[in-house]
């Protein structure tokens, strides 16, 4: 009686496998038939043709090890005596493809170490990077850096945002908290848009003042008011470059500092209460709720309500503006996401081995998050420019 064999089906790996083999083995094809091309119009004549117009000999050829997206290729570079080989086509001293390298240069901004990145590279084609490759390749982001600190500002920006967060770096040999600082406005269109990034030693008038000279110098105008906390730098470098305009303290960073003035017990309730002070539908109303919290609940933590009164001017400027835009630019909390996804990526990275790469990165991320403000309309400001209209009427 014959046996017959059961037929053992292909597991998934093995039709995977199978695939990149082929397709590194075409990859390999289609590079040597290249470079066999360009050789031989720098020869001026084909493998073994005599003619009188050739312009050089071959000289055999040489391994390259190139790592793509496939994996691992040894591609045979021919050469020739003169002119050497056609290093054009792969890249002087280039190891890695360019689509290897973006993604390098995306797993690094999207949340992986130096050292996860050689792992990723690894499991996706076989082969693993070094940290100092990685770091090599990410520095390609100096040029995103260079173009958004360049980039000229275009258009009246009637609403500008400031705000800055922190992380460590290594400075003059040790590692230091420095300051992130990040800009960005709201133009005529209504869309956001993000102004600049830079690293400073500190959140200082100086830093924030050399911020404001950079935007003036890109061409920065138009602006009518500025949202920010109530960081006396901030104030100070933007009554130094902008002093016609009107500073609004944000509102959640008052509510915050108001709460630290009171007992854990009560904080939901005063919460509660401040948030409603600053929903009121006029700044007069606005001010009767403030009295009206100091004569009840107040009482109990006239700290905390010293405070919110000495904040109350500087944090009600936005009712000077369309009543549509009021819950938009009476705080930074458009730049909370921005700053979370700064956070979970840096945390990632630890202590940046100096403040360029924490310039590069932050940058980086910043430019990720903020792509989709180009395709969303955040305010409608008609009617700002209908405002505009009857204050020029007027005047």
């Amino acid at each position: 009686m014959n046996e017959v064999a059961e037929l053992e089906l292909p597991t998934q790996e093995n039709v995977q496998a199978d695939l990149r083999s082929l397709f590194r083995g075409a990859v390999k094809l289609t590079l040597e038939t290249v470079l066999d091309e360009v050789v031989r119009e720098m020869i001026g004549a084909r493998r073994w043709q005599r003619l009188a117009s050739r312009k050089d000999l071959r000289n055999g050829t040489y391994l390259r090890k190139l790592l793509t997206n496939m994996g691992a290729i040894e591609v045979e570079v021919p050469r020739t005596r003169e002119s050497g080989s056609p290093v054009d086509v792969l890249g002087r001293y280039r190891r890695r493809s360019a689509e290897l390298d973006d993604a390098i240069v995306e797993a690094y901004v999207s949340g992986s170490s130096t050292r996860d990145v050689g792992g990723i590279t690894e499991a996706l084609v076989g082969e693993r990077v070094s940290r100092s490759t990685v770091s090599r390749v990410t520095a390609s982001l100096d040029g995103k850096v260079e173009q958004l600190r360049k980039a000229p500002v275009v258009g009246p920006i009637p609403y500008l945002f400031l705000d800055a967060t922190f992380l460590d770096a290594r400075w003059a040999r040790k590692v230091e908290n420095v300051s992130a600082l990040v800009a960005y406005g709201i133009g005529l269109d209504g869309k956001r848009q993000l102004l600049a990034v830079t690293i400073g030693a500190e959140e200082s008038e100086d830093s924030w003042s050399e911020l404001l000279a950079q935007l003036m110098e890109r061409g920065l105008s138009g602006v009518q008011l500025v949202i920010a906390d109530a960081h006396l730098g901030i104030s100070a470098a933007v009554r130094k470059h902008l002093p016609e305009v009107a500073q609004q303290r944000c509102t959640v960073h008052l509510q915050r500092n108001v709460l630290t003035k009171a007992p854990q017990r009560l904080r939901s309730r005063l919460g509660r209460a401040v948030t409603q002070v600053f929903e009121a539908p006029s700044k007069a109303e606005a001010k009767r709720r403030v009295e009206a919290l100091a004569a009840g609940l107040g009482r109990q933590v006239p700290e905390a309500i010293e405070c919110l009164r000495a904040g109350f001017e500087a944090a009600t400027q936005f009712y000077a503006f369309p009543r549509e835009h009021w819950h938009r630019i009476r705080s930074t909390n458009g730049l909370e996401r921005l700053h979370g996804e700064i956070k979970r990526r840096t945390r990632a990275v630890g202590a940046f081995p100096d403040r360029a790469s924490a310039l590069r990165l932050i940058t980086a991320v910043a430019l990720q998050v903020t792509t989709i403000w180009t395709d969303r309309r955040y305010l409608d400001m008609s009617p700002l420019k209908q405002k505009e209209v009857t204050e020029a009427k007027a005047a």
